[in-house]
């Protein structure tokens, strides 16, 4: 659908429930300890490593924890560890678990699960990639230590471990760590907050979480992905729906809580007494054009180029966004936009006047004029929905023959994966977005990644970008670390890593009867109480 007229459908419905028409029937959940939750997109699976979906990373940190995790501050504190031991030279990491973990199953999380996870996860993340890079050694000392021997120091040990960002290095059962890490693990098993209900799973319709009562959170006040996860409630029912239901089903009392509400229905959600309204995270997020590297037209960098000097972040952030500026910037470069290493060094093309025939002149000279481009676009999420067709006006516009593929985010998701020709299944363009508590330094920044095989999906490869990569790594102060942002944001501009479609900021809304709602890059449903 159009995103206009999605709108008009989707302001029908909500307001249906002044009218008297019938909404869908959505069976109520019963009783306070009960939360039903509305998730930004269908959870199509729980594999927070070998999948990336910030929705996939949502539920498998319900299920599954990490040896350290992040705060609002981005400090990685002990979580499933009790503490550990370092040697001057950042090589030596020594790791002891909290006592009396379980998972899911009654067996104990011992140090072999913890080591075998690492591996797996090690596999797939930029920052796991890095350390297996520098593994010596791997090794069990007694059930709840264990020790990794590097070759060269790796100071951000501790981040690489506690981030939330996708990949996760989350604690699994040894024999499923074992799953190939391009592969799906098949269990669920973790020690976390939750349990997860296989048997309700309906995919594309609801997911079910159950509390687990063997779970001991730790004493300090939980806080993102750190501290003591205490869960008041008995139940989260993940419901997929789409928005326009989702924001008449939050009005009428069927469901409790929803995470991305339709940007045009916030005005009537915020005019209603009983829900609340609020942005969900801070530090926002940054939209992505996000490109083949390894398939024509786009492994020519003047395509990429082109791209950027025509790509218009107002037209992107209105058809996505809205009107409403309070919410949507223009995004200058590459790192999140207000934080403390926001830079727009070496920006020019992306911050300049938009320029058609300049960019035209580089797609004819890398003889690529009239290429078919196959643009994948994620029916099943507005935003992604109204980037891709902005993105399809603006190829056609530049030349190209668009191949305009509609799919669910489920779908996009395994197709992006593939690293074939578009006529094998793969495919040129793809839309999604960042969070940007991943974008404020190269540590979690996966999509800025350029190391070819092993980067994201796009595989974008420039030996400028890595080099100024390991620069931050290496900085010994703060200065420094400035000094090499700025490179990464020249270098990643020359390559045209992927072109940012603006920075935005997207509302969460929730009954008043609910509590504990925090701004977090997930949602964080331990603290939340229903009353």
């Amino acid at each position: 659908m159009k995103r206009r007229a999605f709108l008009q459908t989707a302001s029908a419905t909500g307001l249906a429930l002044t009218g008297g028409l019938a909404l869908p029937h959505i069976a109520r959940a019963q009783g306070s300890k009960v939360l039903r939750f509305v998730p930004q997109a269908n959870l199509s699976s729980l594999d927070a490593v070998a999948g990336t979906q910030y929705v996939v990373r949502n539920a498998a940190v319900m299920i599954w924890e990490t040896l350290y995790g992040v705060n609002a501050r981005f400090e990685p504190k002990p979580q499933m560890c009790e503490g550990h031991e370092v040697d001057a030279a950042f090589k030596t990491w020594t790791f002891k678990l909290r006592p009396g973990l379980k998972f899911h199953d009654g067996e104990p999380v011992l140090a072999k699960d913890c080591i075998a996870s690492i591996k797996r996860w090690a596999v797939r993340d930029t920052m796991g990639q890095m350390i297996a890079a520098r593994l010596d050694a791997a090794e069990v000392i007694d059930d709840r230590t264990f020790r990794l021997k590097l070759k060269s120091p790796f100071p951000k040990m501790l981040f690489a471990l506690g981030k939330s960002a996708s990949p996760t290095c989350l604690i699994m059962p040894e024999r499923i760590a074992r799953t190939d890490p391009f592969k799906l693990v098949s269990e669920y098993v973790g020690s976390g907050p939750f349990k997860f209900n296989k048997a309700e799973w309906v995919p594309g319709a609801k997911a079910v979480f159950e509390k687990n009562p063997d779970y001991q959170p730790r004493s300090e006040p939980g806080e993102w992905l750190s501290g003591g996860k205490k869960v008041m409630l008995d139940r989260v029912e993940w419901v997929v729906m789409d928005p326009a239901t989702a924001g008449a089903a939050l009005q009428n009392g069927e469901v409790d809580w929803v995470e991305t509400p339709l940007t045009d229905l916030v005005p009537l959600l915020k005019q209603n007494a009983k829900i609340k309204v609020d942005i969900g995270d801070s530090y926002g997020n940054i939209g992505t054009f996000r490109m083949n590297h390894l398939q024509p037209p786009f492994n020519d960098v003047r395509v990429r180029r082109a791209i950027m000097m025509t790509l218009d972040q107002a037209e992107y952030m209105q058809a996505a966004m809205g009107d409403d500026t309070n919410i949507w910037k223009h995004q200058g470069g590459f790192f999140t936009y207000g934080a403390p290493f926001y830079t727009e060094a070496g920006a020019e093309l992306l911050n300049g006047k938009r320029d058609f025939e300049g960019a035209r002149k580089l797609i004819a000279e890398a003889g690529a004029t009239g290429a078919k481009v196959t643009l994948l676009v994620t029916s099943d999420v507005p935003l992604t929905k109204a980037m891709g067709d902005v993105s399809q006006a603006l190829l056609t516009k530049l030349g190209f023959n668009v191949d305009y593929v509609a799919a669910d985010w489920g779908t996009v998701g395994a197709r992006r994966a593939k690293k074939d020709p578009p006529s094998q299944g793969g495919w040129n363009v793809f839309h999604t977005w960042h969070a940007g508590a991943d974008c404020v330094n190269p540590a979690s920044y996966t999509a800025l990644d350029a190391g070819g095989d092993k980067a994201w999906f796009g595989w974008p490869s420039s030996q400028k970008v890595q080099d100024g990569i390991a620069s931050w790594y290496a900085a010994p102060d703060a200065a420094a670390e400035k000094k090499a942002i700025d490179n990464i944001n020249i270098a990643s501009c020359e390559n045209v890593t992927y072109v940012p479609t603006g920075f935005f900021q997207i509302y969460q809304a929730w009954r008043n009867n609910v509590s504990g709602v925090v701004k977090a890059p997930f949602p964080v449903f331990w603290g939340v109480q229903k009353a």
